[in-house]
């Protein structure tokens, strides 16, 4: 009985990418994220949430958008048309994971959570359209994408790392310090979604509904997890140095300082001038480039050397008249 190839398989067989390419891969798929997040919140600062007013097509007699839907259909339609450019992202990693000799099956495993993130993502799009833009389906359409791109992070992180054992680079008490920052800077993403859900900018023109919550009130409990962050990337830029911790520790907690101040300038003035869309989506950018920061810091905290083992991974490349990726 011949064997069969997947078409993964049949690829890894005929090309071999370099592991600069694996990392591109990987990159170009956080890049795509945070394309799409910033995007998604201009379709919803625009007004355009209901360009598109139904879902998997964009009217109930076009799947493209008519000059009848004008400019927010074209802006809410482009917008859905980038979760392609996104899923080829995606995609191109875990094609050049599977390929990449020798195969190392978590990314090839954190290269498919990704696909089946973006594949949910689409269909929690499509309910928040069908539910005419409720704001808890719009929150967790923001925290979903939120989800891939800590997945997307963790992958382009992991292919700069070996498969080794991990190893402490500085003490156990430092190691909890940056981990109680990842909880916290997490709480503080979700506590936007709150203050977004509350606020003016519905995502469309028409009357919809706000969470039940005050949005002063919302917008300060934002700021208190906003200054816990500042306090705890504070304390760990003062603590890596007194363990002496290494030199690219200590940048990444540096980079996030700087996201930090940045994120709440823009924070702060969009709150004192109105909410303006622009400061918005700036502070979407922020929101993104500091999870990525939180991220690369906590894993700097620890090194993975490559692993050298007697006898070759296996590779899946062909069992039965199936395979496996």
């Amino acid at each position: 009985m011949e064997s069969v190839l997947t078409p993964l398989a049949y690829i890894a067989q005929r090309w071999t990418p370099s592991p600069k390419t694996v990392r591109r891969a990987a990159l170009s798929a956080v890049v795509m994220t945070v394309v799409i997040i910033v995007t998604g919140g201009a379709v919803r600062l625009t007004g355009s949430g209901l360009g598109c007013d139904t879902w998997p097509k964009c009217t109930d007699d076009s799947l493209f958008t008519t000059s009848e839907q004008g400019i927010h259909g074209a802006i809410e339609f482009g917008n859905r048309l980038l979760t392609y450019v996104v899923s080829a992202a995606v995609g191109w990693f875990i094609i050049a994971a599977r390929a990449a000799k020798p195969w190392r099956r978590e990314l090839s495993r954190m290269g498919w959570l990704q696909f089946w993130i973006v594949a949910l993502n689409a269909v929690i799009g499509g309910i928040t359209v069908r539910l005419e833009l409720n704001p808890w389906t719009v929150a967790v359409h923001f925290l979903a994408a939120n989800a891939l791109l800590t997945v997307t992070t963790l992958s382009w992180l992991r292919t700069r790392e070996g498969d080794g054992t991990a190893r402490p680079r500085v003490p156990g008490p430092v190691r909890k310090l940056g981990w109680t920052l990842v909880v916290v800077a997490g709480l503080l993403v979700a506590a936007g979604t709150t203050v977004t859900g509350s606020g003016k900018h519905a995502g469309d023109s028409s009357d919809v509904p706000r969470m039940p919550f005050d949005y002063t009130s919302v917008a300060q409990i934002h700021a208190l997890f906003a200054w816990a962050v500042c306090a705890l990337a504070l304390a760990m830029f003062f603590v890596l140095r007194v363990v002496d911790a290494p030199d690219d520790t200590r940048a990444r907690a540096r980079d996030l300082l700087l996201v930090l101040l940045a994120q709440g300038g823009i924070g702060y003035v969009q709150y004192f001038t109105g909410v303006p869309e622009v400061l918005v989506g700036l502070h979407m950018l922020g929101s993104s480039l500091m999870w990525i920061a939180v991220l690369r810091l906590a894993l700097s905290l620890r090194e993975r050397p490559s692993a050298t083992p007697d006898v070759p991974a296996q590779q899946p490349d062909a069992v039965g008249v199936t395979a496996t990726v």
